[in-house]
């Protein structure tokens, strides 16, 4: 009964009957033969071999590629096939010598898509019988709509796609993601945090001296402001995670003799002392006194701050020579100037020094997660810390940052956060991060991750912008996404080099690759390559472990075509 309905079908299309008796001639050949994820794209290279004697010379057949899900699917371009005789400009099919031809399809993708299939749908077109206009054909009876069907099929409902559907001829099952579980996050880079457990801070005055003297006198001892240099010692005191260390330098400015200068700046080391010793007698700090002779460091660092004249002579005859003496006396021979460093210069390095020297401890690791827990109040440099050292966890490191994200405007703050996204798989919102990054930097570490960050969002071509800056990784990860994972397994490490050495089909390689890696996806991937060497023993057991470390998988593993041959 369905041949005798089908041999009515084919006599309204005049053209098309003795090619749909026949339509079992035509030889298809899909590659791949599974569908695969590559560059956002899922593509494939579909070729339809057409016998003598077969294709005819009156008929145009229109062919449509469709990728059909669950829940809908999608079209692709549509081509076009007509016999010799026919007056327009498709591709042409000799009825007398047949015709080979190759339909490159391809789709933009969709999540919807890892469970698929792949199908053609013909339309005929005839100049004599009822199809004058495209018709749609059952590829899998060569049968046109009945009456019924057609008006099934004029709808736009889920009636019309179920039986366009039926009318279709599935040419390929499923599709192989693998390339959406290469891990950007493990391949993205960090910027650096500059927390210190201790910072130390320096505070420091200068008691100045007369020529040749010790003496501290009233004026030189009000013009050190030794009384804003006790407020900041007694406020140390109070705080219980500063520690700090009082010193007084002696120096003598670098003119007269060397011995004479010695002595002279032990005694001003000395006076000064008795000076501060008293100004802290209650504080309880020790307090260290040297001499240090003859200031040349300070003398060089007042010259090159200062604006007289041939000072760059100046400075080079401090590198010309070592000796006190002989810098003394080069300089002396530069009469004009030295009247300059005797007025400008010489008389501030006549000086004891007296310095605090203070390391104030920071937070403790337990103090500085209990205040980010806590709402407490943090610096940014405590944040960036935190979620860097003090947590491995993803997600912890998310809330961080996104903290961190709302009282400080700091491109590490977002770039490390976009790093974080990424690892918990909010691929979206990691790429807002560093382009918010990025309006505030322009550092390697940055190009590097919107490359990556854009490949995980299939933003493929705006990845590309970044690869002339990229590392070798990035530039792995980006082979990776045009599908040359040959290229890609070379520069990429771990779970990511072993997902390219499967895609390239080098099962041996990509077990080596995560022989040390005990994580449920290294099993899953296991699992997949067991599959492909037909252990399914081994995929089984890979695949309950993978399961019982992450019971998420369970619900990858159903939909996964790699591992189709285990549900069998």
């Amino acid at each position: 009964m369905v041949l005798a309905v089908a041999a009515l079908a084919f006599t309204s299309c005049n053209c098309f009957k003795k090619m749909a008796k026949n339509r079992d001639d035509v030889q298809l050949t899909v590659a791949p033969e599974i569908l695969t994820l590559n560059n956002g794209i899922v593509a494939a290279d579909i070729n339809v071999t057409f016998p003598v004697k077969y294709f005819n010379a009156k008929a145009v057949v229109k062919v449509t590629p469709v990728i059909v899900f669950e829940g809908g699917e999608v079209a692709g371009t549509a081509h076009f096939y007509q016999g010799s005789k026919v007056d327009d400009n498709y591709t042409v099919v000799d009825k007398k010598n047949g015709g080979n031809v190759t339909m490159h399809v391809e789709f933009p993708y969709d999540p919807r898509m890892d469970e698929c299939a792949l199908q053609l749908r013909a339309e005929i077109k005839c100049p004599g019988g009822k199809c004058k206009e495209f018709t749609l054909v059952n590829l899998n009876t060569g049968a046109i709509p009945t009456k019924e069907e057609a008006a099934v099929l004029a709808g736009n409902d889920a009636a019309a796609a179920a039986l366009a559907k039926e009318f279709g001829l599935t040419v390929a099952y499923g599709l192989n993601t693998l390339q959406k579980d290469i891990k950007y996050g493990d391949l993205m880079e960090q910027m650096d945090n500059n927390f210190k457990r201790i910072t130390t801070v320096v505070d420091k005055t200068d008691l100045l001296y007369t020529i040749n003297s010790s003496v501290v006198t009233k004026k030189h001892e009000k013009a050190a402001n030794l009384g804003a240099f006790k407020e900041n010692v007694d406020k140390n005191l109070t705080n219980d995670r500063a520690t700090q260390n009082i010193a007084v330098k002696g120096y003598a400015s670098p003119d007269g003799p060397e011995k004479f200068n010695d002595k002279l700046s032990k005694a001003r080391s000395e006076s000064g002392h008795k000076v501060i010793a008293k100004l802290l007698k209650d504080s309880g700090l020790d307090i260290d006194a040297a001499a240090y002779g003859e200031d040349w460091d300070g003398f060089k660092e007042l010259v090159e701050k200062s604006n007289i004249k041939d000072k760059n002579l100046i400075l080079q005859v401090l590198s010309l020579y070592n000796s006190p003496a002989e810098r003394e006396s080069e300089i002396k021979n530069m009469s004009a100037v030295f009247n300059e460093l005797k007025e400008e210069i010489l008389p501030e390095l006549r000086r004891s020094q007296i310095v605090n020297t203070t390391d104030l401890q920071g937070k403790t690791d337990a103090e500085i997660m209990a205040a980010y827990r806590n709402g407490g109040e943090l610096t940014v440099e405590e944040y960036l810390f935190a979620a860097q050292e003090l947590t491995d966890c993803p997600k912890e490191q998310v809330a961080i940052l996104t903290a961190a994200s709302k009282k400080y405007n700091d491109a590490r703050v977002y770039n490390n956060l976009g790093v974080a996204q990424t690892k918990v798989g909010d691929k979206a919102a990691a790429l807002k991060s560093f382009e918010k990054a990025a309006k505030m930097d322009s550092s390697k570490e940055l190009n590097k991750n919107l490359l990556l960050a854009n490949l995980a969002n299939n933003n493929t071509a705006e990845a590309k912008k970044y690869t002339a800056a990229a590392d070798a990784q990035a530039k792995a990860a980006m082979a990776a996404a045009e599908g040359d994972y040959k290229t890609a397994a070379r520069n990429l490490e771990g779970y990511n080099a072993a997902i390219a050495l499967v895609q390239s089909n080098d099962l041996a390689g990509a077990k080596k690759a995560i022989a040390k890696d005990n994580s449920a996806d290294a099993d899953y991937l296991r699992a997949v390559i067991a599959v492909k060497e037909g252990d399914m023993k081994s995929a089984e057991a890979q695949l309950k472990s993978a399961t019982s470390k992450n019971p998420e998988l369970a619900k990858k593993a159903a939909k996964d075509v790699n591992l189709k041959a285990l549900k069998k």
